[in-house]
């Protein structure tokens, strides 16, 4: 019997997507479910919603609850890590609050930016410890990872445990596909395409429709304003930003306008709140996220407390496909972030890369793409410097590593000069204080 454990199992809607996703395939069907999270309460209404869908489907599933993340590891198949350390507050609180007050505005900061390397120093070391226990305890499990931020995060756990199998995964790719249909009003199963680069930062290669490609469309329906179309997925998030890139760089962004809105200096400036109007940007949009989210979950939590079931649309994350393609030995084709070992000759050997993989019981393989467009590969290592130097920060402990990140990170170095990011980022490490490694820790004057 597979045994799939998650970890985090308290982010209860990614838990639901993830799990009912399994519900639907035979080979998944009576799977052991292990639930861990260190939330007791979250981690109940997770269980609660996992029992009702496993009702729903009427399948031999089996459900388990722990707080021992030891105890949840031992013997699982697939390991599911969906967690955020130091939570909306107070870590995200701090994220984006301390760089505000130096003039840094951000959108999400949860992928690069100051925002993503606090968020990185914080998670690699438990993701090193989930490692730790899968390397003792399940030594042949899959780790599929769902954590921000994704490159920095694959990167530290292939430096420090190359012989974890690990994985990670991101609806980036299948989100654009969905709001490129949208504003084609295409179906979204017609559309072809082809993706490389990293993590947020990847991009359609291969854009096409029967044949065609979709890129003289969408430049087109740019160019006369009748795109983009107001959002599909978030109301305050309009993709004005990736369609401004596409027109200056030639390819659609993998991720939304909010996140690559901080990703460049090109959009967010102090003092030129034409282009946050212009492109609308929404500022600040991941706390005001949590926000909502938080009171819709305790919404929803009240009323299935009152059903007998619930509803399980398959999603389209790739979590189940890729344990039903292990299980059954069926090809299945992903994208999937991996160290790079030589399918993105491109890019730095070691990086954390997203391309297409195939999946069977071999595990998760990537293909080779070669032929990212030179412009493209220039943004990328914009990234990618960032992402390497807070790995080197981590894995050496070294944390003049930790300021070196932030000097090099495109949004911050447009809009600060050098000390006044060393001082914000010595903010930052001195109120995470104990959600940080120890190496990284400033104690507050007595």
């Amino acid at each position: 019997m597979t045994k799939i454990t998650f970890i985090g199992a308290g982010s209860t809607i990614f838990a639901r997507n993830i799990l009912g996703d399994a519900l639907h395939f035979e080979a998944l069907r009576d799977a052991t479910f292990t639930l861990m999270d260190i939330d007791p309460t979250r981690l109940a209404e997770s269980e609660l919603v996992v029992r009702r869908m496993i009702d729903t489907m009427q399948t031999g599933a089996q459900v388990e609850t722990t707080t021992d993340q030891r105890r949840a590891i031992e013997g699982a198949d697939f390991v599911v890590t969906a967690f955020q350390i130091g939570g909306y507050d107070p870590c995200t609180i701090t994220d984006f609050e301390i760089p505000k007050a130096y003039g840094l505005r951000q959108t999400i900061a949860d992928t690069l930016g100051v925002g993503g390397i606090m968020r990185g120093l914080r998670t690699v070391p438990h993701l090193w410890r989930v490692a730790q226990d899968m390397a003792e305890l399940a030594p042949d499990a899959v780790m599929l990872q769902y954590v921000n931020p994704m490159a920095i995060n694959t990167w530290a756990l292939a430096e420090r445990f190359p012989q974890v199998r690990q994985v990670g995964l991101c609806h980036s790719v299948q989100n654009t596909v969905e709001e490129i249909a949208h504003d084609l009003d295409l179906p979204k199963g017609e559309i072809d395409y082809r993706v490389a680069g990293v993590n947020h930062v990847a991009f359609f290669l291969d854009l096409s429709h029967e044949g065609t490609s979709l890129y003289p469309r969408l430049r087109q329906g740019y160019a006369s304003g009748a795109l983009p179309k107001p959002p599909l997925l978030m109301p305050r998030c309009w993709n004005k930003v990736r369609y401004e890139v596409m027109e200056h760089l030639g390819y659609f962004c993998t991720e939304s306008s909010e996140h690559l809105a901080e990703y460049v200096p090109w959009f967010i400036k102090e003092g030129r709140a034409d282009l946050i109007d212009s492109f609308r940007i929404p500022l600040d949009e991941y706390p005001t996220r949590c926000i909502e989210q938080q009171a819709d979950w305790a919404q929803q939590a009240e009323e299935l407390k009152s059903s007998a079931t619930v509803e399980v649309a398959k999603s389209h994350e790739f979590a189940a496909e890729i344990m039903n393609a292990m299980v059954t030995d069926t090809p299945y084709t992903i994208y999937g972030n991996l160290p790079n070992r030589g399918q993105a000759p491109q890019l730095p050997l070691g990086a954390a890369v997203e391309v297409p993989c195939m999946v069977d019981r071999n595990g998760v393989q990537p293909t080779v793409v070669d032929d990212i467009p030179p412009q493209l590969v220039a943004l990328m290592r914009t990234q990618i410097n960032v992402q390497e130097l807070v790995v080197r920060a981590l894995v050496d402990e070294e944390v003049d590593h930790i300021y070196h990140a932030a000097m090099m990170d495109p949004h911050t170095a447009a809009e600060l000069d050098m000390r006044q990011i060393r001082n914000m980022v010595t903010d930052l490490l001195t109120a995470h204080g104990d959600w940080l490694p120890e190496f990284a820790r400033i104690r507050k004057a007595a």
